[in-house]
């Protein structure tokens, strides 16, 4: 949908949804059905989790890894979506999962998944950049000089954060501009990579992308610890998929901005992530079949993919390639500051966050953007990303250990009003669907498998080399009881329900009027 078919009727319709819920329409709603498709498929961006995170298929199982693990870790990826499409159909909001959670459940629940997707999304920013930083260093990096000390990390993702927290500084007309173009980019750049991988390939050997075949320990450059276990190197390659087929709550997060809001966000949710996971099975499996000896490239460890293509592309071709995977790799940063920049603004309207919540709350009436949630997530990235190159804990830097740890935080925060929304879907707390809507039937059956998906993924995210992960994850619940029972429980009140809509509507209008909106 563009914005020349959207009628008055349909801005209306998006405007008593929004009072519905007690909110008022600060944030310019000028985001098409595309645009919102296109910065969770910016996010996703398989051209960075993808290539960053490639040794996890052929350092566990091989070329199954890409073949067959990918295929199993996108259909967990996709149960999460279809049931969190649901539920964004019928709250569209900027808070999503944190407003999930309290209008499905209560106060606490809010809470807490308002807290995990919001550290979760902070160090996810952290993850991406920093590898946008080390992917800049391994292919451009020798022109400037720069060869990846910590400091030079530091910097790089200091200077690309402001960029990108410029760009949506300026509105989401901008960003929506910039992530369309993402989304084509990553199109135009992967189908390149496959054509030129399987052109310039030394040999074609199909049977590599289900043939299982251990290459943990040193056989795998130690990304993995040597076991003799298939299936526990099988659950182990999933990280690879899971990883990057995540970030599609951005378009619940900028559900605000988006024209018709419950009929697009569900359906971009489920399309990013289908596309996502299409279009990477193709560009891995044709990086598994470029590879001129498997067992070889498998002992290369992270350096897999950048081995294979200095291997077998002409060096122009290498060049233009890289360069466009790396503005690829920027701009899904850029997407990443939106939807953490929503989260905390969201968070902040309802006094989530214990100091600064207004000033956090506010948009700015010139570019209608919550610039000062903007330049606080980009500070908090860039604090976070300074500690993870500097810090170590047990001789394991501290950013390998919170890569899973974020893994583990964005998925419950998934997790939590999937459960709450199954629960709820049919009772007085969510008496009716919204109009993208798949029936009870399917709708419990996605939450039930999106469930067990979660229950594999921390499974996996806890195991060596990763297991102080687990020591984290209990840590940040035994913090969130201390400070929920208190402290929270009596400060913080949650999104405005019953009664308190209604009180709320005088407050709308004013806060409309503010920032010149003239949907009233």
């Amino acid at each position: 949908m563009s914005s020349q078919d959207y009628s008055d009727v349909d801005k209306k319709e998006d405007l008593k949804v929004l009072h519905g819920m007690g909110y008022a329409q600060e944030l310019s709603r000028s985001m098409s059905r595309f645009s919102n498709f296109a910065i969770s498929f910016s996010i996703i961006c398989i051209l960075s989790g993808g290539i960053n995170s490639f040794a996890q298929a052929t350092s566990s199982i091989g070329g199954a890894g890409a073949g067959i693990g990918w295929i199993v870790g996108c259909c967990v990826s996709g149960f999460f979506a279809l049931a969190m499409a649901q539920i964004a159909s019928a709250f569209p909001t900027a808070g999503g999962l944190y407003h999930w959670a309290s209008i499905l459940g209560n106060r606490f629940t809010g809470w807490l998944t308002a807290w995990l997707n919001l550290l979760g999304l902070i160090t996810v920013l952290g993850a991406i950049n920093i590898g946008t930083a080390f992917f800049f260093v391994g292919t451009f990096g020798g022109a400037f000089g720069i060869t990846g000390t910590a400091g030079e990390i530091v910097g790089f993702v200091a200077f690309i954060t402001v960029l990108q927290a410029l760009f949506n500084h300026f509105g989401i007309k901008l960003t929506a501009m910039l992530t369309d173009a993402s989304g084509f980019l990553i199109l135009g750049a992967t189908a390149v990579l496959i054509v030129a991988c399987l052109v310039f390939a030394p040999a074609i050997d199909i049977t590599r992308l289900w043939t299982f075949t251990n290459y943990s320990g040193d056989a795998g450059g130690g990304v993995f610890p040597q076991t003799d276990s298939m299936t526990y190197l099988f659950l182990l390659c999933l990280l690879l998929p899971v990883y990057t087929i995540t970030g599609y709550d951005a378009s619940a997060h900028t559900s605000e901005e988006t024209l018709k809001a419950a009929h697009s966000v569900p359906r971009a949710i489920v399309s990013s992530v289908l596309w996502s996971s299409l279009i990477g099975w193709a560009m891995l499996c044709a990086i598994v079949l470029a590879i001129p000896d498997l067992a070889a490239g498998a002992k290369q460890g992270w350096s897999v993919f950048f081995s294979t293509m200095d291997a077998i592309l002409p060096g122009w071709l290498k060049q233009l390639l890289y360069l466009a995977i790396l503005i690829s790799q920027f701009l899904c940063g850029l997407a990443t500051v939106t939807s953490a920049s929503r989260m905390l603004f969201a968070f902040s309207r309802d006094g989530g966050m214990p100091v600064g919540s207004a000033g956090l709350a506010k948009v700015s009436p010139t570019w209608r953007t919550p610039v000062n949630a903007i330049w606080t997530a980009a500070i908090l990235e860039i604090i976070y990303v300074f500690l993870a190159q500097f810090i170590s804990i047990g001789g394991t830097n501290i950013y390998t250990i919170v890569v899973n740890s974020t893994l583990v935080f964005l998925f419950l925060s998934f997790t939590i009003p999937i459960v709450l929304g199954m629960l709820a879907f049919g009772t007085a707390k969510w008496p009716t669907p919204g109009p993208w809507n798949l029936g009870a039937g399917l709708f419990k059956l996605f939450c039930i498998l999106s469930v067990i998906g979660m229950a594999i993924i921390f499974y996996i995210a806890v195991q060596p080399p990763n297991d102080k992960v687990l020591y984290i994850t209990l840590a940040f619940i035994v913090l969130t009881a201390v400070l929920w029972f208190g402290f929270e429980n009596r400060r913080f009140q949650g999104p405005p329900i019953g009664d308190q809509i209604a009180k709320r509507q005088a407050a709308i209008k004013v806060a409309e009027q503010a920032v010149g909106e003239t949907g009233h």
